[in-house]
């Protein structure tokens, strides 16, 4: 097991990553020393591992479980009432924890009622996919959908600790293991140029569940993330660098309803738009967008969008809670292991739309 701390001040907490986590959360939580227990899982994973992980938690405190629909639809707030109701009927009081067992909608969801239940009580992370091991159970964002955009609505609730097993990716369908690549490409070409080229000559270990490469692969990632989080923990600045292509995966998600892009999905075309845009500012070289268009496209991932509308996407990435005042900023890449954040002039965005493939 490998274990890395997230450095917030005055809060750190531990990211464990290995095999064989679930049968230890009891000893790896027994710090918190818990009243109650709830466990909020999805309709997937739940007749997979719920089992192991109650059993593994109820010497620690009594647990109870909730399972929500799953999906990116279900991300909304009626899932955060019904996890709200379900930690009332258990008689939650502040001293209980709320574990999220599952990819990063329920870690969302679960890490939001935590934060508005009582003000405020304590959650653990244990991410069932590869992209929520790698990026969304690190860094305390939490939140829900709403019709004007993703993730408008939420809250920075940091977990108590994150428990990463990597035996849960064998069951992983490879459609959401290519998801999770995206933000480990992500990582690599915002932070890391080496880990980056890494990763594309290990794509076909991890495609494949290799476990040294995808327990390399979630350590250095969560280094990565955990180091940013450590230094803006509220994304006032450093932070805002970890939406590379999300500006544009957002809108793609936004725009097809939810339920025909996975996130990750909707991220990796938007790391190539991203990439052709930097270009078009004159930062990166044709080469270098060459190769994130091949790194993409290895993960088995979409790099162009066909038929949404340019008029469309732009007005969904005016309403992206990273604009302001309506003008939209993006995450664009210096050279390859350095991005910034820049306001771009309407022409080049244009051109990238269109390049991808919008009419």
């Amino acid at each position: 097991m490998r274990r890395l701390t997230v450095d917030l001040a005055g809060r750190p907490y531990d990211i464990h990553i290995g095999p064989g986590l679930l049968d230890r959360l009891g000893a790896l939580l027994q710090p918190l020393r818990p009243t109650r227990l709830l466990v909020v899982t999805d309709l997937c994973v739940g007749p997979l591992y719920v089992v192991r992980a109650k059993a593994a938690l109820s010497a620690l405190a009594s647990t109870e479980v909730f399972e929500l629909a799953g999906g990116e639809t279900a991300k909304n707030m009626q899932a955060v009432e019904a996890v709200l109701d379900a930690l009332f009927a258990i008689g939650a009081d502040r001293r209980s924890v709320v574990v999220a067992l599952g990819g990063g909608v329920v870690g969302d969801i679960a890490g939001f009622a935590a934060a508005i239940y009582m003000r405020g009580i304590r959650f653990v992370q244990v991410p069932t996919t590869l992209l929520a091991q790698v990026d969304s159970s690190v860094g305390g964002k939490t939140g829900v959908n709403h019709p004007g955009g993703k993730n408008l609505i939420g809250a920075f609730h940091q977990p108590e600790a994150v428990l990463a097993d990597t035996d849960t990716l064998r069951t992983l369908p490879p459609r959401e293991l290519s998801a999770g690549l995206a933000e480990v490409l992500k990582h690599g070409l915002l932070a890391d140029a080496d880990y980056f080229a890494r990763v594309r000559r290990d794509l076909p270990l991890l495609l494949a569940c290799d476990e040294t490469a995808l327990a390399e692969a979630i350590a250095r990632s969560c280094e990565i993330k955990a180091g940013i989080v450590a230094r803006d923990e509220k994304e006032s600045g450093e932070r805002a660098l970890l939406n590379l292509g999300h500006t544009f995966g957002h809108a793609i998600e936004a725009l097809t309803g939810y339920d025909r892009w996975l996130h990750g999905e909707a991220v990796g075309c938007g790391i190539c738009l991203a990439a052709d845009l930097s270009q078009r500012l004159g930062l990166l070289g044709r080469a270098d967008v060459d190769a994130v268009r091949q790194a993409v496209d290895a993960a088995r991932l979409p790099t162009r969008i066909d038929g949404l509308s340019r008029a469309a996407a732009l007005e969904s990435m005016r309403g992206d809670k990273k604009a302001e005042a309506g003008e939209v900023r993006f995450i664009v890449l210096e050279r390859i292991g350095c991005a910034i954040q820049r306001t771009v002039p309407a022409d080049a965005l244009d051109a990238t739309l269109a390049a991808g493939g919008y009419r």
